[in-house]
């Protein structure tokens, strides 16, 4: 098949949208699919860096996110519909559409082209944060709506993603869940010269992966980096970086890191804390996971999902500082669970692939195509 993916964000992106879409294509590739990827423009300074790929790309202009300026909105464009034509596309996959994505929408519809929906990003959530205000929230519901109702299939990262769509009067909503990358990701590139460079007194380490922003919490990470014996890293980078340093002078702040690199990283922690109230998947939590790492994270969203509480790792109230505080405690205090919960940690995402999974979109896109069930939803677990 030709699919064409129209994706809000991709690399030099660092996010799980990003990473997705990569994964996905790649995934197309290799079971002999035709994919063609749609992308906001980086921007001047980040396209050396935008690395290379073994499909097509087309790049459409985009503007700096008001307030976020790294982060790239792409705009409407002629150069979709021109694209697809040329490429021949069967079917449109929209990855977490809301700006260009919608407008993918529209030209899918033009063009009578059956199209799949990834939700993936809250961004309600983001709105009534950052707005200050319910209105904000409720016109981004409505936005949503409006896109996902168009497609013939909405796929939700969660069972509470898909509780969400649901609930907001989206319909063909079905679960499809993320993989991870588990030869990457692996307890046995643990690093012993890494934790003597992070945590040169044998602390116990505790992690934070992903951007730093507000709306990501990792300011509930100063308590814990004020725990005796604990030394608090964190990877990443982002608009909140520079008041976190200030908030925990004694973490570490390594930036952005890729690949094998972060991978060390991962196995080299003792444990993973994710803050993020708003996650629809958590991508990370499932990676440290894959690296034998227990997770602490909050009782929402994606990580309702990723985390086997009191197995895996530890599920805490959202925004609970002193909730978290001692969930790291009790396993900076307990060499023994903490060792047990990471072992368990790993069985549990181990067979987690993205071949798995990426098959699993294939048939999506088969069943959407031949229309033989896009009518119908699954049923969320109760």
């Amino acid at each position: 098949m030709r699919i064409a993916i129209v994706t809000e964000s991709f690399p030099p992106d660092v996010n799980g949208v990003a990473h997705s879409v990569v994964r996905v294509a790649e995934h197309l590739v290799a079971r002999g699919h035709e994919p063609l990827v749609i992308a906001p423009q980086p921007s001047s300074a980040a396209r050396s860096v935008t690395g290379s790929f073994p499909y097509q790309i087309i790049r459409v202009p985009s503007v700096a996110t008001p307030g976020y300026g790294s982060f790239r909105l792409g705009l409407p464009s002629r150069r979709l519909a021109a694209a697809l034509r040329a490429h021949r596309t069967d079917l449109v996959h929209l990855a977490s559409p809301f700006v260009l994505g919608a407008r993918g929408m529209t030209v899918a519809a033009s063009l009578g082209l059956p199209t799949v929906a990834v939700y993936q990003t809250d961004v309600p959530a983001y709105a009534r944060l950052y707005y200050k205000s319910n209105l904000g929230e409720q016109a981004a519901w409505r936005w949503l709506r409006h896109i996902h109702n168009a497609a013939d299939r909405t796929l939700a990262p969660s069972t509470a993603a898909a509780t969400a769509l649901h609930s907001h009067a989206i319909e063909r909503v079905w679960l499809w869940r993320r993989g991870v990358d588990a030869a990457r990701f692996d307890p046995g590139h643990r690093s012993a010269a890494l934790r003597r460079a992070v945590a040169a007194e044998g602390q116990v380490i505790v992690g934070y992966v992903g951007r730093l922003a507000v709306e990501k919490r990792v300011d509930l990470l100063a308590p814990v980096s004020r725990i005796p014996g604990v030394r608090v890293v964190v990877v990443g980078d982002g608009p909140a970086r520079a008041n976190l340093e200030r908030a925990m002078p004694d973490a570490v702040f390594l930036g952005e890191r890729r690949g094998d690199q972060l991978a060390r990283i991962f196995a080299s922690l003792d444990l993973f804390v994710h803050t993020g109230p708003f996650e629809t998947f958590g991508q990370t939590i499932q990676e440290a996971l894959a690296s034998g790492v227990p997770v602490v994270a909050p009782a929402q969203g994606g990580p309702l999902d990723l985390v086997d509480d009191g197995r895996t790792g530890f599920l805490v109230p959202p925004g609970d500082a002193p909730a978290l505080v001692a969930a790291v405690t009790s396993l900076v205090n307990d060499d023994e669970r903490r060792l047990a919960m990471g072992v368990a940690a790993r069985v549990a995402v181990a067979s987690r692939t993205w071949a798995a999974v990426g098959d699993e979109l294939i048939k999506h896109y088969v069943d959407v195509h031949s229309g033989g069930v896009a009518a119908r939803s699954v049923p969320i677990p109760a």
